[in-house]
Parts: C-alpha cells; structure tokens; sequence
C-alpha cells in the first residue's frame, strides 16, 4: 500500500510540475506527453484536486486542468 500512495504522490508532483511549465493543459494531452502507466493520471489529479491545487474544466468534449 506504501509503495502505492508513494507512485501517485509521484505523479501528482510530474503532473504539478508539467501544469508549472506548460499552463493550462487538455487531461489527454498531458497524459500523452507525461507517460504516466495506467491510471496514475487520474489518481494524481485526483491528489492534486483534493489538496485544491488544480481546477478541471470542461470545453466541449475535452477536459482541460491548471493550477489555481
């Protein structure tokens, strides 16, 4: 279980760093550029959301996240 929350921990900080560099990002671009395995995307955006150190926006049929 340790092993676990430290892989999301992990990618919530690539995640916050990517948002830092890159501004306001599509979920599905990020995913593609990041890499992160299965769904640690979401599981780290869903860290970063419960902290309220994101807001998930939605335009249209994408989904777009940025740091507050």
């Amino acid at each position: 279980m340790q092993e676990l929350q430290e892989q999301i921990g992990q990618s919530a900080g690539q995640i916050y760093n990517y948002l830092n560099s890159n501004g306001e990002s599509t979920i599905s671009k990020m995913k593609k550029e990041l890499d992160l395995k299965g769904n640690f995307a979401d599981l780290g955006l869903g860290w970063l959301a419960r902290e309220d150190k994101v807001e998930i926006s939605k335009k249209g049929a994408s989904v777009s996240v940025r740091l507050k």
